[in-house]
């Protein structure tokens, strides 16, 4: 199923980047689409080989993380790069995930199961960078009203750089602002957003939602069981 979803995302990608600004006529959306699918495609490719080399397995959840990096990655730099520097941009993001990945499971502690942090937060200002970095100069004059097309480092423009930077550094904390100020708001409203220990160890399904979201698995027994005679597991319910 996770890898059903991931298969789908990827196409829903081709939408997301090529179709955004319902625009068909706009020849560069031939561009996008070949980035956005040349990215997600190598950064599958080196998550597989990163984790094979690393552990000895090519672990599918990462692979389908390393898929969704890369599409990630490319969102932002999609129409004003190469297609070797897609691959390399998309490349670059299943490793770095996988990185991210540990790195916020094992040293920050964060509970993160899907790897959301690192996909869509890591990578998504991997992309930003990128995009200052890989620029190569050959569209986007005149948007928002700025004149000449997009160029970055690489191609002898530091200012797209900067500019990229900037924006990251003010969506980190603006985003993070507003999200301490909401999770302190339905924090008091619903006191606290842990359930009970009991209620973590038979899983939210019933206890939060009075229903099983699998209701065919092999734990079925054992969950009813749990639900019926654990004190703390009712009160959560």
């Amino acid at each position: 199923m996770a890898l059903a979803g991931t298969f789908i995302l990827c196409f829903g990608w081709f939408g997301f980047n090529a179709g955004s600004t319902l625009a068909g006529s706009d020849l560069r959306i031939g561009v996008i689409a070949t980035n956005t699918m040349l990215a997600g495609a190598a950064g599958s490719v080196t998550a597989m080989i990163y984790m094979y080399l690393k552990y000895g397995k090519p672990d599918p959840s990462m692979l389908a993380n390393g898929a969704l990096a890369g599409l990630v990655a490319i969102t932002a730099p999609c129409a004003f790069v190469t297609a070797p520097a897609a691959v390399l941009i998309g490349g670059v993001a299943g490793v770095l995930v996988i990185w991210s990945v540990f790195f916020f499971d094992r040293t920050v502690k964060i509970d993160d199961p899907v790897g959301a942090i690192s996909v869509h937060g890591v990578n998504g200002l991997w992309g930003i960078i990128a995009l200052g970095l890989f620029a190569d100069g050959t569209y986007g004059d005149g948007w928002n009203g700025v004149p000449g097309k997009v160029t970055g480092l690489f191609y002898g423009d530091a200012g797209q750089l900067i500019a990229q930077v900037i924006g990251g550094v003010t969506n980190i904390l603006a985003v993070g602002l507003l999200t301490v100020i909401c999770w302190s708001i339905t924090g008091m409203i619903t006191r606290g957003h842990r359930v009970s220990p009991e209620a973590e160890e038979l899983g939210l399904d019933l206890p939060e939602m009075g229903s099983l979201g699998y209701p065919d698995a092999g734990e079925l027994s054992s969950a009813v069981v749990m639900h019926s005679t654990t004190p703390g597991a009712r009160k959560a319910a």
